[in-house]
């Protein structure tokens, strides 16, 4: 069991778009420019899109001590709420799959909707056994993102989601296989499940057919699931850097 106890340094946070509230959740070793770049503008285009850097990745500095899901979860979410955005969709890529579904139940009063892309419930055997070699390219700032993937489990929260929610698998992904969509949509109740030929990171391989999919989701949710406060901080429809 890891010590949740440890404050994760404010994670910096860029603000742009104008629209319904969307905050970003990106993947392991990853960040906000190195996942969602190719289909920034387009979501900035409809919502008001909060993307924070996890500890090391981006501008964001790396902690000084290990940390868990909870920690990182009330981060992410912590770093919209900061910044006037109170109510949001939370968009979570891969790791950010597990940031999302524990933000939907830890703060339900916040999260108005998911979507989650190449993700899973809990890592299988084909992702644990590519860590050692993963672990061993990465920097140190982001080595702590690796060392969460085996203590990683939301399969207990998948029934307590009560938000609408699409999940899409990657069906060509190398790294999160996609037996672990089929997973999170199996869990959730009434969840909406699609799929694309893509591999991991489809948002930069596949970026337009992944808007399409995304886009029309956020669309078609009702006014009280996708109206998610902007807050003063998207409004003037500018990109505001967080600390």
């Amino acid at each position: 069991m890891r010590d949740s106890s440890l404050s994760l340094p404010s994670l910096a946070t860029t603000v742009t778009g104008t629209g319904p509230a969307l905050l970003l959740a990106h993947g392991a070793t990853g960040s906000i420019e190195g996942n969602f770049a190719p289909v920034l503008p387009a979501l900035a285009a409809a919502h008001t899109v909060v993307a924070p850097d996890y500890p090391g990745s981006g501008r964001t500095p790396a902690a000084d001590a290990p940390w868990d899901l909870d920690a990182l979860t009330d981060a992410v979410v912590d770093s919209a709420v900061r910044r006037g955005v109170e109510r949001f969709a939370l968009l979570g890529f891969s790791l950010g799959t597990q940031v999302a579904v524990r933000a939907a139940v830890r703060h339900p009063e916040r999260v108005t909707a998911l979507v989650l892309t190449a993700g899973f419930a809990r890592p299988d055997d084909h992702l644990l056994g590519l860590l050692p070699g993963w672990r061993a390219e990465e920097p140190p700032a982001l080595r702590p993102h690796l060392d969460l993937i085996p203590f990683l489990d939301v399969t207990a929260d998948l029934s307590e989601v009560g938000v609408p929610t699409l999940v899409i698998a990657t069906t060509a992904d190398s790294l999160v296989l996609p037996e672990g969509s089929h997973a999170l949509a199996a869990g959730i109740r009434g969840a909406r499940y699609t799929e694309i030929d893509s591999d991991h990171v489809v948002m930069v391989e596949r970026p337009q057919e992944w808007l399409e999919q995304v886009l029309g989701f956020l669309r078609s949710l009702p006014s009280s699931s996708s109206d998610g406060e902007a807050g003063k901080a998207g409004k003037a429809g500018k990109v505001r850097e967080g600390e």
